[in-house]
């Protein structure tokens, strides 16, 4: 690594002028200053591909810096975001002794019951659209609210410390095993920046404190334990990014046929053979128990009626961000005269299902590029279906694509900036002209690289 004093002038350019657009946002932004916000969006984007291009050759110095940027926002609170006064609700009120899947913040508030410290401030911040619905946070997402439950006392500000601590640990975490599987897949190392060094990533995940980032950890982990033929220990690490969050259970049929078919690479003798159905079941009956393990000690039929009704709700009453479904609620609107997100939330999942299917059976993922390619087209199908595709859902999709040959969410993670034009200071008021933008940005650039002969990036 370069002596800091002898860097390049123009990285050292970069990387103050950076510093200043992360401290803008993360100290000086409301969300609802939309042109500010896409201004410093499209800057700190900017300078961070233009110092990546630069010294992706200079591997730990490139680490440093993206921890650095990720420490100028330890102090802030999110700006773009509430969700993480809910999970301080939730971190308080396991450290009180209190299960938080059988109590609604509402009704604490109006009965003057809530047993956390300042439950009002929290209630306010976190808005009563959470206010009025269970926690849909899986376990190990609790564990570690409660973590900064236990540890900050009092102090909403101190939560958030240690909240994002994780989170920049579990970064940590992705840089190291990232970096062994691009290793071993033969694939420059310094592809792992395009996620950690991405704006995204640092303002959505570090600065907002959504743990994608976290269960991005343990699903980049898993998938090098796999790569490794190492498949208990992945199953198991796997099983953790699905306590962490649900979402990465859809992934489950695609890895039939990496287990399954022999594969491709006959020069390669550790990968000649295939892995095989009985250690299929095996990884599978593995994510099982450990997935319901983790949800045991607050398994009753009260909780488990009060998460799925929540779960049930992002398919079938909200709406954020969406593409297709935008078109199919048009359609119903010109044909039944009303808004059809409950028929369209329980189909539109069943479509997505057939594709992971589809892409599961009928497709060999006999390789790993393969697996994770699929991995990457599910995921992508299971967005542009959603009825709510809020920005940190591209994590996943982000990660995964670094092991590929597509760099369209490279894209994706810089336009999705648009759907915060949702955010006006009169309230909540989408512009789909914007969301339209987004969308044929995104689909453009993906069937370009689907049918070209090349990426639309050289990474």
């Amino acid at each position: 690594m370069k002596n800091f004093f002898q860097l390049h002038k123009m990285s050292l350019l970069l990387i103050v002028s950076s510093a200043a657009f992360y401290v803008a946002f993360a100290y000086d932004l409301e969300r609802s200053d939309l042109i500010k916000l896409i201004g410093l969006y499209s800057g700190v984007f900017y300078l961070s591909w233009k110092l990546y291009k630069i010294e992706k050759v200079n591997f730990w110095f490139l680490a440093g810096v993206a921890l650095l940027f990720r420490l100028l926002f330890i102090g802030a609170i999110p700006n773009l975001s509430q969700d993480f006064y809910r999970f301080i609700w939730d971190g308080r009120m396991i450290a009180a002794g209190f299960n938080p899947y059988l109590y609604l913040p509402e009704n604490l508030i109006e009965l003057g019951t809530a047993p956390i410290a300042q439950a009002k401030e929290l209630f306010d911040g976190m808005g009563a659209l959470s206010a009025s619905h269970f926690t849909n946070y899986p376990p190990l997402n609790q564990l570690l609210f409660a973590i900064a439950g236990i540890l900050s006392g009092k102090s909403i500000i101190g939560a958030v410390v240690i909240l994002r601590m994780i989170i920049i640990l579990a970064d940590i975490g992705v840089l190291y095993f990232g970096r062994k599987l691009l290793i071993n897949l033969k694939l420059p190392e310094s592809r792992i920046f395009l996620y950690l060094l991405n704006p995204f990533i640092i303002i959505e995940v570090t600065g907002n404190l959504h743990f994608e980032g976290v269960m991005v950890f343990f699903l980049v982990w898993s998938l090098y334990l796999l790569q490794q033929k190492k498949w208990i220990g992945s199953a198991i690490i796997f099983a953790c990014s699905v306590l962490l969050k649900l979402v990465p259970l859809m992934f489950l049929p695609v890895f039939f046929g990496y287990f399954i078919y022999k594969r491709e690479n006959i020069n390669d003798a550790e990968n000649e053979s295939k892995l095989g159905f009985a250690k299929l079941l095996g990884f599978y009956l593995i994510i099982g128990i450990t997935v319901v393990m983790g949800f045991l000690p607050i398994l009753s039929s009260v909780f488990i009626e009060n998460f799925m009704t929540s779960i049930s709700l992002w398919f079938q009453k909200f709406e954020f961000n969406a593409s297709f479904y935008y078109i199919v609620r048009w359609v119903g609107f010109q044909s039944r005269g009303y808004n059809i997100i409950e028929t369209a939330g329980k189909a539109l999942p069943l479509v997505t299902i057939g594709i992971l299917a589809g892409l599961s059976f009928f497709r060999k993922n006999n390789s790993f590029e393969k697996l994770v390619t699929a991995m990457l087209f599910g995921f992508t199908a299971y967005l542009f279906l959603s009825t709510t595709v809020h920005p940190w859902y591209l994590a996943i999709p982000l990660m995964l694509s670094l092991f590929t040959t597509y760099k369209y969410l490279m894209v994706w993670s810089f336009v999705v900036i648009l759907s915060y034009a949702a955010y006006t200071s009169d309230g909540f008021q989408e512009n789909l002209w914007l969301v339209a933008l987004e969308y044929i940005i995104v689909i453009g650039v993906f069937i370009k690289e689907l049918f070209g002969r090349k990426t639309l990036l050289q990474l």
